[in-house]
């Protein structure tokens, strides 16, 4: 029998999902909770075997959620089951420690291959999204080795001029002239492969060297 924990906050998700889980003789649902934090509340005594788990929900995400139990080491295998298809949040999630991800148009039988997957001990990740997320997971690996090459200097100018700072406010900050400003700022745009300021940007709000 494989024990589960539904974290949504819609009630008619929990119900549906329930109901649909437990026609299956071989899953039955142990525990609900509406939010991220009802859920860490709860887990500890549900002791489920997979956690079904939103990422959009009240006071805490999912994706806060499941930073939480890895930090608390909990053993429950999660599975993301979300409308979300943006690369960037599977992304995210992969990078934390998921079991699986699946949207919730999926079908019935694919939920219930994926939920048997991750006790198994196996990655469940919905099959229409892997292609993306493995051209995502390169170009993260080639903006790092970008930034990597990036001298410290560099990397302060970059960060200034991504949050819209002209080359003489970024001389005024740093301390230097504004022709070795604008000396940067071309090394930067060859180093990250841009050819404009509103590329920069872009790379460093992907890189999460700023925040907006």
């Amino acid at each position: 029998m494989i024990n589960i924990m539904i974290v949504d906050d819609h009630s008619m998700i929990r119900e549906g999902l329930k109901q649909l889980l437990e026609l299956d003789g071989n899953m039955r649902v142990v525990e609900e909770a509406s939010d991220g934090v009802e859920c860490l509340e709860k887990i500890g005594t549900a002791k489920p075997d997979v956690l079904l788990l939103d990422i959009n929900m009240p006071r805490m995400n999912g994706l806060e959620v499941l930073a939480k139990l890895k930090e608390k080491k909990i053993k429950t295998k999660v599975l993301v089951l979300t409308v979300h298809n943006e690369i960037d949040y599977l992304l995210k999630a992969v990078e934390i420690g998921i079991n699986g991800y699946l949207l919730k148009d999926s079908e019935s039988s694919e939920l219930k291959k994926a939920i048997v997957s991750v006790v198994d001990g196996e990655n469940y990740i919905q099959p229409s999204l892997i292609p993306s997320l493995n051209a995502k997971m390169i170009q993260r690996d080639n903006d790092k080795n970008k930034i990597e090459d990036l001298t410290r200097r560099e990397l302060e100018v970059l960060k200034l001029l991504a949050t819209g700072n002209y080359n003489k406010e970024i001389a005024e900050e740093l301390g230097i002239s504004e022709r070795t400003v604008k000396n940067h700022v071309s090394n930067i745009f060859k180093k990250i492969e841009v050819t404009d300021r509103t590329q920069a940007a872009v790379f460093a709000i992907r890189n999460n060297l700023i925040m907006i």
